[in-house]
Formats: C-alpha cells, structure tokens, sequence
C-alpha cells in the first residue's frame, strides 16, 4: 500500500500515469507477487495521514507500507517535530498491524528558511535510522530541479517525470518485493 500525498496520488493525471501505477506494472511485469494500493489523498498532511492510516490499514491489510507524507507540512511551514512524531507513528502502527513500513524522503527548496529546509531534509534519513525502516532518500531526485518536469503549477510532476521518480523508489522497494507478501 502506497500512503502519500499528491505526489503519489498522480495530481493533475491520469491515474495510469502516476508512479504508483508504473510500480504495479512493473511488479506484474516481473512477475511479483504483489498487488499495489494506492492509498494517497491529495493535499494529505502527516497528521491527516495519522488519522486515516488505522482504517486504511484494516481496510487493505497490506504487508508492506510506503509512507510518502510530509510535503504539505513544508508547505505550511508546519513544526518538523510534529511531522517526524506523526511519521514515527505511522511507521509503529503499520509495525503493530505486520506490514513493513517504508519512508519516502522529501526535501523542500529554502522558502521557509535555510534552517527549516535542513532540518526538513534531515528528518526522513534520522527517522529511518532510528526506527530501522527502508528509506527512499528523495522521491523528487532527478525531477526536483528539473522545471519542464513539473506541471505549470511547478508543484506537481508531469507524466514524463513519473518513470523518474519510480526509479528512485525501485532500489529500496525492489528487495522488499522480490520476498512473498505475508499471508
């Protein structure tokens, strides 16, 4: 189960288009045995994503949970404390429900300070390490200073940049898959 933000939920696409999709084709290509859920809500935020993460769960009963959340907070200039404390509990309910959870880095250009975007960008590499969870290190790498990638509202990616940010996804996701889900 994929649980982000726009970013994941294909904004301003086909839903086919998005990254999420692209995974499931690829996993269906190489023959995993796996079946994707997108679970992504645009305009998500990690405290809106806490409180839907239980029934999402019970919902799919997923094996493996990428958590992809934490771009609207930067947007709204939210506390980075608040946003790591929500994604440590997303990873511990995911952990208490027997899926793997895995965190998706974000890094934010320095609108909100120099200080903010370090300490943002800083976030999902400690979080990781200190709940020993796979981590994505940038989900926008290769996309982020890239402008023709980005839609006119210079937020969201264009199709073309999807294959891209699958790409970074893939390395950490990859070994994951190649094991059987949990029964």
């Amino acid at each position: 189960m994929v649980f982000g933000d726009s970013l994941s939920a294909a904004y301003g696409l086909a839903a086919r288009e998005g990254w999420v999709a692209l995974l499931g084709e690829r996993i269906a290509r190489d023959r995993l045995a796996w079946r994707v859920v997108n679970a992504s809500v645009s305009g998500e935020t990690t405290a809106g994503g806490l409180r839907r993460l239980p029934e999402d769960i019970k919902r799919h009963k997923p094996s493996l949970v990428v958590i992809a959340l934490g771009a609207n907070d930067a947007l709204r200039g939210q506390p980075v404390a608040a946003a790591s404390a929500n994604l440590g509990e997303m990873i511990r309910l995911a952990r208490a429900a027997r899926a793997e959870p895995v965190l998706v880095g974000l890094m934010i250009p320095p609108n909100y300070g120099i200080e903010y975007a370090r300490e943002f960008r800083e976030l999902y590499p400690k979080l990781a390490k200190q709940a020993r969870v796979a981590l994505v290190p940038f989900l926008l790498a290769g996309v982020a200073e890239r402008r023709e990638l980005f839609q006119p509202d210079q937020l969201h990616p264009t199709a073309a940049a999807q294959p891209i940010i699958l790409d970074n996804v893939w390395p950490t996701l990859a070994p994951l898959l190649r094991r059987p889900p949990k029964k």
